[in-house]
């Protein structure tokens, strides 16, 4: 349909006085400004100030809205709370009215061309209500739920009314679904939750307005809308609070005055205040928007309202309220709309220079995919190699702590990879073993064993279980009674050594598992960082969905393979080839000799001096060593721990160390250099080189490369780098 440059086919088109005044050359200039804007479709994209319409179901809204606008809406239907309904007035100098339908981003592309298309202009309001039952349809909206109980109710689409006049001021408000507060005929479940998503939306922007309407007929206190404003709007900076229907109320009651005080700001306090206005009565449906005006002056000068100022009732005042207010707002939020304005501009034009040539063809297609894999491999080879020279490893400036949550830090993919796997390194040490033995044989005097296992308990279940020396002989003991085969007392199964070593290396797999996938996600987030710098918005995601992740994913698969090959031989039984193992047996043994001597001395010495004169040394040394263990089973414990503590890790008793002092201290330092050339050594250089390095760094750069892209086919070409 055309539209008219002459007087609307409405008696309603006719504006009032109060509508044409309403805003300056100076407000009309600034809010002309966001029209401009709204109108390129930037809305999408920006925050923009704006003023929403938002309440419970049946509150007034469309009443208000159609008070404020002077546009007639259907008034016998429910249409406008079906979806978002954004009325834009602006001044012009013919008479204009269009609607479309702005699809929801969420749709498939397809859809949204086939909603975008919808767009009509009229003449008469009379054409509106068949007009916006075209726009539901377009939407997939039943105007008749009773007629079809499964069609959708509402959407997340929204339609625009775009009326321009020279009698209009410029001003853009939405009007919301009503939010619901349970399930009825017609209404499920996830209609009510689409209700609150959609008013969440738009009142969470920090640029909107939100004008929240309560009706005069239901307790303030149960109707949702105020909380949720409140939630978004914790300091009441940008909401108005607008009571309707306040001619519902008994004059002179409870009610009445509980909300004048609501409405003169003294229970919910809102910075931009409360708003009172009546809506049309049932009888008064017919009138003219001037009669309307003229009923609801009546009411304000006679109800018990009246002591409200004048400029906190009526729609009049309304109109010049939120025009001043949301020219106030405009003004403040420029300066800040302006930086985003120049930020998104010059996204778009590095996104514009990305995007490279035509890509129309397969041809065209594998020329930019070789172009751009080139640059793919140049940075992610030099990330994998430690070369950061250039502006992908400069351009950042590098805040906070170097780690796998640093933005900067996954830039340098081979630095971090290399501090995780130190850490991880550091770790296993740290935590890999189940059990911790202490070497203590006493509990301190005056203490209990039951008090001395508390002190040591940690809550933390990856720190290792502490076992003194009685209980770690306990332990051992208890797999040698499983394990005993037909050696002779006092001996143990040489196969008792794996079963301990399994147990006591039982959490190496876990930690490491960890730590390939933290590598692995490192890697992931590295590749997304580069190809969101180097790839177009809509190659990215066909790049990354159809080749990136399945070559990633296959990587990941290699790794935990590897990952589950080193993990069997963890699990069979021990082989070392490494002289230090039975020398650190040996110094082992010495150790607990050299404890049972400086325990049988201690009474006999004072600061490393005897203090009964001449005592026979030797003696003493040749019966401590000449004595035997009766003790058969915890003589076989003994040996089999010190077998355990040189296949997997030695450690070192202070307690030695305090008494023989220098001796013990060079023998344990020398315990030191070699506990590492055993079993957990050898599992840490395999999962940082076998795992971490074959399958996961190594070789990330030819995931997409010129030589990758020259294996595509023509149909794989133009399905990532196609042109929509």
């Amino acid at each position: 349909m055309a539209s008219s440059e002459g007087k609307w086919h409405h008696p309603d088109f006719i504006t009032t006085s109060s509508l044409e005044d309403l805003q300056t050359d100076e407000q009309r200039q600034v809010l002309d400004i966001i029209a401009q804007i709204r109108k390129c479709g930037l809305e999408s994209i920006l925050s923009l100030p704006q003023l929403v319409v938002c309440g419970d179901q049946s509150a007034g809204k469309s009443s208000l809205l159609e008070a404020l606008t002077e546009i007639p809406f259907p008034r016998n239907d429910n249409l406008c709370t079906r979806f978002a309904t954004e009325i834009i007035l602006r001044r012009g100098n013919k008479n204009s009215l269009t609607i479309k339908v702005i699809p929801d981003p969420s749709r498939p592309a397809a859809m949204q061309e086939s909603i975008r298309r919808f767009k009509e202009s009229i003449t008469d309001f009379d054409e509106l209500p068949s007009l916006m039952n075209k726009a539901m349809e377009t939407m997939g909206i039943e105007s008749d739920l009773d007629s079809n109980p499964n069609s959708r109710a509402f959407a997340k689409d929204v339609l625009s009314i775009e009326i321009e006049g020279p009698s209009r001021p410029q001003l853009t408000l939405v009007d919301l679904p009503g939010l619901i507060q349970t399930e009825t005929k017609g209404v499920t479940k996830a209609d009510v939750s689409l209700v609150a998503e959609i008013t969440d939306h738009y009142i969470s922007q920090s640029r909107t307005i939100c004008l929240a309407v309560v009706a005069a007929t239901t307790d303030y206190a149960n109707q949702g809308i105020l909380t949720k404003v409140r939630e978004v709007d914790p300091k009441g900076g940008r909401t108005l609070g607008i009571i309707t229907k306040p001619d519902r109320l008994s004059s002179g009651s409870g009610s009445e005055k509980a909300y004048i005080d609501l409405a003169g700001n003294k229970d919910v306090f809102f910075k931009l205040g409360w708003h009172v206005i009546k809506n049309r009565a049932f009888e008064e449906t017919s009138n003219t928007f001037l009669e309307r005006n003229a009923s609801e002056a009546l009411y304000f000068g006679k109800s018990n309202f009246k002591i409200l100022p004048k400029d906190c009732v009526g729609i009049d005042s309304l109109r010049k309220r939120l025009s001043h207010q949301l020219f106030e707002h405009v003004r403040q939020e420029l300066p800040k709309l302006r930086e985003d304005l120049d930020a998104a501009l010059s996204e778009s034009r590095d996104q514009l220079k990305i995007m490279g040539g035509q890509r129309a063809t397969a041809q065209e297609c594998k020329a930019y995919l070789t172009q751009l894999s080139q640059s793919y491999f140049e940075i992610c080879k030099a990330a994998v190699d430690g070369h950061y020279e250039g502006n992908f490893f400069t351009s950042t400036e590098y805040v906070g702590i170097f780690s796998p949550d640093s933005s900067w830090a996954i830039r340098r993919l081979r630095a971090l990879v290399q501090y995780m796997n130190t850490d991880f390194a550091h770790e296993l040490r740290l935590r890999g073993h189940k059990y911790h033995f202490t070497q203590l044989e006493r509990v301190e005097k005056g203490s209990s064993a039951q008090d001395a296992a508390t002190k040591d308990a940690d809550p933390n279940p990856k720190t290792p279980i502490k076992l003194d020396h009685k209980k770690s002989i306990e332990w051992v003991n208890k797999a040698l009674m499983r394990t005993r085969g037909r050696e002779l007392s006092g001996n143990f199964n040489p196969l008792l050594i794996g079963e301990l070593f399994w147990e006591q290396s039982s959490k190496w797999n876990g930690i490491a598992a960890d730590h390939v996938e933290r590598v692995a996600q490192v890697c992931r987030d590295f590749l997304n960082i580069l190809l969101n710098e180097k790839c177009p918005d809509d190659i990215r995601p066909r790049l990354m969905s159809f080749h990136i992740l399945e070559k990633l994913k296959l990587r990941e698969q290699a790794a935990m393979d590897e990952r589950g090959k080193l993990e069997e031989e963890r699990k069979s039984y021990p082989v070392n080839y490494n002289h230090y193992y039975t020398d650190t047996i040996k110094k082992r043994r010495q150790s607990r000799q050299k404890e049972s001597l400086a325990k049988k001395f201690s009474g006999l010495m004072v600061e490393n001096r005897f203090v009964d004169g001449e005592i026979d040394v030797g003696a003493h040394i040749k019966d401590n060593w000449d004595r035997a263990n009766p003790d058969m089973e915890e003589y076989s414990g003994e040996e089999a721990l010190d077998c355990l503590y040189s296949i997997y890790k030695p450690s070192s008793d202070p307690s030695i160390q305090q008494i023989f002092g220098k001796e013990i201290r060079k023998a344990n330092a020398h315990q030191t250099r070699v506990e590492n050339q055993v079993s957990q050594k050898t599992f840490i250089a395999n999962i940082t080189t076998q795992v971490i390095e074959r399958h996961i760094v190594r070789g990330l750069e030819t995931i997409f490369s010129p030589v990758a892209v020259n294996k595509f086919s023509d149909a794989e070409a133009e399905a990532i780098a196609c042109e929509p």
